[in-house]
């Protein structure tokens, strides 16, 4: 069974209220790079590209990030933009959903290893079950869920929502 924990207009208001506070952490940068982990991520990412370019005058570079979600470590993490279009570049890595904390771990570990300005990290559900010592600087939400519920973000379509399972 479904519940719906946010509804259209309140996610909506959350990614804005997200996109301001990134604008806010950033707000001397020329350029921004907004890396979202393929899926949810990449959605969520989208969406505070396209806020975050009515705000800022800073150009917004999209980066998709590619992890094996099931397996971090199966193959190397990727990214749509190389390492020297991101050095020295102030980073937000966006997920649509912080569980375990694997993924983002993973994904902070990546932009680590590249001379990076900034690094920070936005959800849109902050879920409390991590395994890592990873933290959502900017979270539209924070739910206490138990392991065996899943938490779905959709930002497709003209309708989106959270919702639990």
């Amino acid at each position: 069974m479904k519940n719906q924990i946010l509804q259209h207009a309140e996610v909506e208001h959350k990614i804005r209220r997200i996109a301001y506070q990134i604008y806010e952490a950033n707000v001397n940068e020329k350029v921004l790079v907004i890396a979202g982990i393929t899926g949810g991520g990449q959605l969520f990412a989208k969406k505070l590209q396209y806020l975050l370019a009515e705000i800022t005058d800073a150009e917004i570079l999209a980066c998709e990030v590619l992890i094996n979600k099931e397996n971090p470590l199966a193959a190397p993490i990727t990214t749509s933009l190389s390492a020297e279009q991101i050095k020295g570049k102030s980073v937000v890595l966006v997920d649509d959903v912080l569980n375990s904390g694997t993924t983002l771990i993973y994904g902070v570990l990546h932009f680590l290893q590249i001379p990076v300005k900034q690094l920070k990290t936005a959800v849109m559900v902050n879920r409390n079950h991590k395994k890592y010592p990873v933290k959502a600087d900017f979270k539209g939400i924070s739910l206490s869920t138990s392991l065996q519920e899943h938490v779905q973000v959709d930002l497709k379509g003209k309708k989106f929502g959270v919702y639990l399972e």
